[in-house]
């Protein structure tokens, strides 16, 4: 496993990344797998042919990804329908479930890493100390490229929206 020092920090408190590779724009985005609200498995590779957001957030059960996401909904619905959010996280489907439904959060599709932390592995997103995922933003284009990556530099903060519908 690779490791990345300080790219993000936590309440200024500097933390690791790690996976096998850190994607970046220009690559072919990676094939993971991660789980729907209903455990059934979603492949980025499903998406072929459609521009992808993924929306890596820590937890949605806390504020700043409360917002992010609920955001990303609001978004959503203004896009094109060759356009699709992916939002994932370590949460349990079963969490996942709940908090949309709490939160009527229907325009973007959460996914799960929880089981195999595939998606953190391949996308070097994991955290070590937290065991979440960094927040960050992938635009992936029609042919599976990266076209965007944004690491957002403190956890506790909000992505730049603007510049990620800039980047679709």
């Amino acid at each position: 496993m690779k490791e990345l020092k300080g790219v993000i920090t936590f309440k200024g408190s500097p933390l690791t990344l790690s996976g096998e590779n850190f994607v970046e724009v220009g690559d072919v985005a990676p094939d993971f797998t991660a789980y729907d609200t209903n455990l059934n498995p979603v492949k980025l590779s499903d998406f072929r042919g459609k521009k992808v957001i993924i929306s890596s957030v820590p937890s949605l059960d806390t504020s700043v990804c409360d917002i992010e996401t609920k955001k990303f909904n609001d978004i959503a619905k203004k896009l094109d329908p060759n356009v699709v959010i992916l939002t994932i996280s370590m949460d349990l489907p079963f969490a996942q479930k709940r908090w949309c439904g709490a939160n009527d959060v229907q325009n973007v599709k959460t996914v799960s890493d929880y089981k195999d932390r595939e998606f953190a592995t391949k996308y070097g997103v994991y955290i070590n100390e937290l065991g979440l995922l960094a927040r960050v933003v992938f635009v992936v284009d029609e042919n599976g490229k990266v076209k965007y990556k944004q690491v957002v530099k403190e956890v506790a903060s909000e992505p730049d929206y603007d510049d990620v519908l800039k980047n679709l």
